[in-house]
């Protein structure tokens, strides 16, 4: 049996990097959408190929590589949320009202509207937004990456979108 045919041969390392090469982009802007510094979405983007890369011998369904890296950019920016979130907790408050640089800075990329309503939205009413109409998933795959029922899908799905009409009529 050539090594192509080896069920057991998991995602040849060839399909991995021209899967990342090709979507990269896209990538990125699925955690730049998920996160909320845009600085830290090229380390997840990287250290889910790192980590795709060294697993890719578990991987049975090698035309699933780009929807692996995409599983995996989800839950790192969910790990790095979760990270940032501590530290915050756990970080002393400024003494001054005048803003940080990191504050100033982030008050700018939050001028894009949309952009920052979408961050206002629940953690899976966004995901579920960000994936179905940004990354142009269909429901089931949707579904399928974060483990949910194609009816929590809709229903983030519907949620989310009323809640994004209301937001930017304020707006």
């Amino acid at each position: 049996m050539a090594p192509s045919e080896d069920p057991d041969a998991g995602v040849t390392v060839d399909r991995l990097t021209e899967t990342y090469r090709e979507h990269y982009g896209t990538l990125l802007r699925l955690a730049a959408l998920l996160l909320d510094d845009p600085h830290s979405c090229e380390d997840v983007v990287q250290e889910a190929f790192i980590r795709v890369h060294v697993a890719r011998h578990r991987l049975r369904e090698p035309e699933k590589t780009l929807a692996y890296l995409r599983q995996t950019v989800v839950n790192l920016s969910r790990s790095t949320l979760r990270r940032r979130l501590m530290a915050l907790k756990l970080l002393p408050r400024p003494q001054t009202d005048e803003p940080t640089a990191e504050e100033g800075a982030h008050n700018v990329l939050e001028r894009d509207a949309l952009v920052r309503v979408l961050r206002e939205l629940p953690r899976r009413q966004r995901e579920v937004i960000v994936l179905r109409y940004y990354a142009d998933l269909t429901e089931a795959q949707v579904a399928d990456l974060l483990g949910l029922s194609v009816g929590s899908v809709k229903a983030y799905g519907s949620r989310g979108l009323d809640a994004l009409r209301a937001r930017m009529e304020t707006s």
